[in-house]
């Protein structure tokens, strides 16, 4: 499959909303795909799962998940947020995400939900967990600012 083009994202993103067929987005998108990042329907919300792979691996003597594909799961629950319940015409655009690393990362599938706390014309916050037994045991979470565009 190649890249798709920008306004190809626009148009699937649109269908995407009306069917909720979530695995057409997210298989279009090379980065999600490597990453093994899904968006599903889990319990009637939301959310994003990153499904574990030996490559995800950071630390191999615990073995514990490398930080940087929480914050990619993160960053990736955030954006699938902002384009499936907005009406933002493009791919949001990160202005800032800080993440809290609250405790290692099994090897084992991780799941991610975000949270619109505050939404503008240009701009929009969103929180996000990120957990794998127990969603009340939360092993990330993060603040994300982004720059929409304009409808």
């Amino acid at each position: 499959m190649s890249d798709p083009k920008p306004s190809a994202i626009a148009e699937l993103v649109l269908e995407v909303r009306k069917t909720r067929e979530y695995s057409r987005l997210t298989d279009a998108i090379p980065y999600t795909r490597f990453m093994g990042i899904g968006v599903e329907n889990l319990a009637g919300e939301m959310m994003c799962r990153m499904r574990y792979q030996p490559m995800l691996i950071g630390n191999s003597f615990l073995p514990a998940l490398h930080g940087g594909t929480l914050g990619a799961l993160l960053e990736s629950a955030s954006i699938f947020e902002l384009l499936l319940k907005t009406e933002t015409p493009r791919v949001p655009k990160v202005i800032s995400l800080t993440v809290d690393f609250l405790r290692s990362g099994k090897p084992q599938d991780t799941f991610a939900r975000a949270i619109i706390t505050r939404q503008g014309r240009r701009v929009a916050n969103v929180r996000v967990d990120a957990w794998q037994d127990d969603r009340t045991r939360p092993i990330a979470s993060a603040h994300a600012l982004f720059l929409l565009a304009e409808p």
